[in-house]
C-alpha cells in the first residue's frame, strides 16, 4: 500500500514537472506527456503501468465531461446544433463504416465486426486534446463551440458504436435495424436518466442549506451519480452525464447565488480537471511497452504499418466530411448565392484538430480477453495497438502543426464580439445602473439617513462614471491594440506594488491575515481581469 502511494505521489510530481517544461517550451502539454511517458516507460526498470479500462472511464469520464458541458454556452451550442450533430454522430458512423472496410481489405485477418470494433474505437477525437492546443490562440469562438460541442457528444455515439460492434463479435450478428433502435434507447434514455438526476441534485442545492464546501462537494459528486445511474439501466452514461452538465450549468445562477461558493467551485473543478488531464494523458505514453510485449506474431513494423494507414484513413475523411459540411447548403440551394461562403480556412482548423485521445486508448484496452467459446479475442493486440498509433499520430502530429497552420492563416473572428473588458464595462454599467435606479426609486429615505447606504449609493454612482468614461476612452483609441497592451503593462506593474505593499502589512499588527487574504483575493481578480488576452 504504501508502495503503491508513494509510486502515485511521485508521478503527480513527475507529471507537475513535465507541464512546467511544457510551459516553458510553449508546447501543448498534452502532446508533451504523450511524448515523455512514452520515454519513461521504455526506461529499464520502471514498473510496467497497466490500467483496468472500466477504472479509466469511472474516475476520469464522468467529470471530464461534465466540465466541458458546464463551460459549454448552450446558447451557442443550439446556435451550432446542425453542424455539432453531424460531426458528432454523422462523422462517427461514417468513419467506423470506411474504417471497417479499408481494415477489412488491408489487414489479413480483419473481419468486417473487428474493422467496426476498430472504427468506434478511433473515431471519437478527444476534447481536452483539442481545446488545450488550441488554448491562447486566435481561433474563432464559432470553432472553437463546434469542436468542443462535437467532443460533448461524439464519445456517447463511438462508444455505442463499440458496443454494437462487441456484441456483434460475440454473437456472430448483426441487425441494423434493430441497433439503430437500440442506438436511439441508449442515447435517449441516457438523457432522460440524466436530467432526471440532474433535477434531483437541483433540488438539494436550491432547497437544502448547503455550504460553499458542501456545493463543491455535491457537483464533483454529480458526474459519478449520473454516469452510475445511466449504466446501471444499460443506456449510455456519456450522455446523461452531458445532459445533466448541461442543465445543472444553465440553472447555476439560481442555486450558487453567493461569490464565495462560486469561488471555491471554481477552484476546486480547475484543480480536480488538471490533475485528471495530466494523467490521463501520460498514462497513454506509459501504457506502450506493454502493448508491444503483447503484439504477439505481428511485427511491430506491420502494425505500425497499419496504424499509419487508419490514421491517414481518418484525417483525410474528416477533412472532406467537415469541408462538404461548411459547404452543403450552397451545393443544393440557389437562394445561398447572396450569402457569403464560409471559405475553407475555418473548415481546415476544425478538420485538423480531430486529435484522439484517453477515450479512444480505454475503449481498446477494455477488449475483453477471450470470445464466449473461451477462444482468445481476434486480433485484440493489434487493435490495441493501431488505436495507440492513431493517438500518437493524431495528438503529436497534428498536434504541432496546428498552432503552426492558425497562425500561417491568420482567420478573423466570424462572429465579432466586444473584447472580454469592454463587455465587463458593459454589463457592470447596466447592473450598477439597476442598483441605483432600484436606490433611488425604493430607499430615498434610507439612502438620506444611512450612512452606509448613503457611502454604497456614491460608489455606485463613481463606478457607473468610471465605466462611461472607460468605455468612451475605448472608442476613442485610434490604435486599440497597441494602447491596450501599454495599459496591461501599466496595470501590470500597479498590481505588483500593490503586493509588495500588502506584504508588508502582513508585518504589521494594523490589520488581520484574513482580511489581507481577502484584499489579495480582489487584487488576483483585478489582475485576471486586466491580464485577459482579448482586453
Amino acid at each position: 500500500m504504501h508502495e503503491d502511494l508513494l509510486l502515485i505521489l511521485g508521478l503527480l510530481f513527475v507529471v507537475m514537472l513535465l507541464v512546467m517544461l511544457a510551459q516553458k517550451l510553449r508546447i501543448a502539454y498534452p502532446i508533451f506527456l504523450v511524448l515523455a511517458g512514452l520515454g519513461i516507460g521504455f526506461i529499464p526498470g520502471i514498473p510496467a503501468v497497466k490500467t483496468d479500462p472500466e477504472l479509466i472511464f469511472l474516475i476520469f469520464l464522468p467529470p471530464l465531461l461534465y466540465e466541458a458541458a458546464w463551460y459549454t454556452s448552450w446558447k451557442e451550442f443550439k446556435k451550432w446544433s446542425g453542424s455539432i450533430i453531424l460531426l458528432a454522430f454523422g462523422l462517427v458512423f461514417l468513419t467506423s463504416l470506411i474504417v471497417a472496410c479499408t481494415a477489412h481489405a488491408f489487414i489479413p485477418g480483419f473481419t468486417l465486426g473487428l474493422g467496426f470494433l476498430l472504427g468506434g474505437i478511433v473515431s471519437p477525437p478527444d476534447a481536452v486534446a483539442a481545446t488545450t492546443v488550441l488554448k491562447g490562440l486566435k481561433v474563432p469562438r464559432r470553432t472553437i463551440t463546434i469542436l468542443e460541442g462535437e467532443s460533448l457528444v461524439n464519445d456517447a455515439s463511438s462508444l455505442i458504436v463499440f458496443r454494437f460492434a462487441l456484441a456483434a463479435i460475440f454473437t456472430g450478428t448483426f441487425s441494423m435495424q434493430e441497433a439503430s433502435g437500440q442506438f436511439f434507447l441508449v442515447a435517449g434514455m441516457g438523457v432522460v436518466v440524466g436530467l432526471a438526476g440532474a433535477h434531483v441534485m437541483y433540488a438539494i442545492h436550491r432547497f437544502l442549506p448547503t455550504s460553499s464546501a458542501i456545493d463543491a462537494t455535491l457537483t464533483v459528486m454529480t458526474p459519478y451519480l449520473l454516469y452510475l445511474s445511466a449504466e446501471q439501466f444499460h443506456f449510455s452514461g456519456v450522455m446523461a452525464v452531458v445532459s445533466g452538465g448541461l442543465f445543472m450549468s444553465f440553472r447555476a445562477h439560481e442555486i450558487f447565488t453567493t461569490g464565495g461558493t462560486r469561488v471555491n467551485m471554481k477552484a476546486v473543478w480547475h484543480t480536480l480537471i488538471f490533475v485528471m488531464n495530466t494523467l490521463v494523458f501520460i498514462l497513454i505514453g506509459l501504457e506502450l511497452p506493454g502493448i508491444v510485449s503483447g503484439l504477439g506474431s505481428v511485427s511491430v513494423f506491420q502494425a505500425i504499418k497499419f496504424g499509419l494507414l487508419i490514421s491517414l484513413v481518418l484525417i483525410a475523411l474528416r477533412l472532406v466530411w467537415v469541408y462538404a459540411l461548411a459547404n452543403f447548403p450552397w451545393w443544393i440551394s440557389k437562394r445561398m448565392d447572396n450569402v457569403p461562403r464560409p471559405g475553407w480556412k475555418n473548415p481546415l482548423v476544425i478538420g485538423w484538430a480531430g486529435m484522439r485521445g484517453v477515450v479512444s486508448l480505454a475503449t481498446a484496452l477494455s477488449i475483453p480477453l477471450l470470445i464466449s467459446n473461451g477462444a482468445s479475442f481476434p486480433q485484440r493486440d493489434l487493435i490495441i495497438f493501431m488505436t495507440f498509433i492513431v493517438i500518437f499520430v493524431t495528438l503529436v502530429f497534428q498536434g504541432l502543426t496546428l498552432p503552426l497552420i492558425i497562425r500561417l492563416l491568420r482567420i478573423d473572428e466570424l462572429d465579432p464580439v466586444l473584447p472580454q473588458n469592454e463587455q465587463y464595462a458593459g454589463i457592470r454599467l447596466r447592473l450598477d445602473t439597476l442598483a441605483l435606479q432600484h436606490l433611488n426609486g425604493n430607499h430615498t429615505s434610507a439612502s438620506e439617513t444611512n450612512s452606509l447606504v448613503r457611502a454604497y449609493t456614491a460608489r455606485l454612482e463613481h463606478e457607473i462614471t468610471g465605466h462611461q468614461s472607460y468605455l468612451a476612452s475605448v472608442e476613442a483609441c485610434t490604435n486599440r491594440a497597441l494602447e491596450r497592451e501599454g495599459f496591461q503593462r501599466i496595470m501590470s506593474d500597479i498590481h505588483d506594488l500593490q503586493r509588495r505593499e500588502l506584504f508588508k502589512m502582513k508585518k504589521e499588527k494594523t490589520y488581520t491575515d484574513d482580511a489581507i487574504r481577502k484584499a489579495e483575493h480582489l487584487l488576483d481578480i483585478n489582475d485576471m481581469k486586466v491580464s485577459e488576452t482579448d482586453l
